[in-house]
């Protein structure tokens, strides 16, 4: 932790960043569809899609490539966000081909197109994914378990307001991602489902 750095910010941060998004929003859709099948297809989207990915930027960052696992430089940042852009397709051509639920591949999907779009803006501006995370589960969710998911926005709320008080990014790069997430997730598991 840096020496002016809340606890609370660095807490909020570390606890609600975009794995436990993806972990919460694949096992919750999974029960939604097929329930306990269906959070066996939450798990592989899950796996693909969140726990690949950390253990690639943990590895990265136990190797000294990047500070930390928000992994904030540009350089390492289109890295990383390369190498899940790749594992997400991976497993969603794996779960096409083994047959998963027409809504958990629209789940994944979803998250690539968000994720995609994130890669194109890092070339020229510092968006937060976290917040496109987060609100894009948030929104996927509503639409699955309906309005009163909304509450989850709340949550959503306090992740920008940590990046902002950790100067891990501005209030328009956490606008900015909370929008084209929320946006760009719903419209694309709307239209894939």
């Amino acid at each position: 932790m840096r020496p002016a750095e809340s606890r609370l910010a660095r807490r909020i941060t570390d606890w609600l960043e975009p794995k436990n998004w993806i972990i919460a929003v694949t096992l919750l859709i999974g029960w939604h569809v097929a329930h306990w099948p269906g959070v066996a297809w939450g798990i592989v989207g899950a796996l693909f899609a969140a726990m690949i990915p950390i253990t690639f930027i943990k590895y990265g960052v136990r190797r000294g490539c990047w500070g930390d696992r928000h992994v904030g430089a540009k350089p390492a940042r289109l890295l990383v966000m390369a190498v899940i852009l790749l594992s997400v397709t991976t497993g969603i051509i794996l779960m096409i081909i083994v047959g998963a639920p027409r809504t958990m591949i629209a789940l994944i999907v979803s998250m690539l197109v968000t994720l995609a779009i994130l890669a194109m803006i890092t070339f020229a501006w510092k968006i937060s994914v976290h917040q496109a995370v987060s609100a894009g589960a948030c929104a996927m969710l509503v639409e699955t378990y309906g309005a009163w998911m909304a509450c989850g926005f709340l949550l959503v709320g306090m992740v920008g307001w940590s990046r902002v008080k950790l100067r891990d990014h501005t209030r328009n790069q956490v606008i900015a991602g909370t929008i084209l997430g929320a946006v760009v997730a719903a419209a694309v598991f709307q239209v894939a489902r």
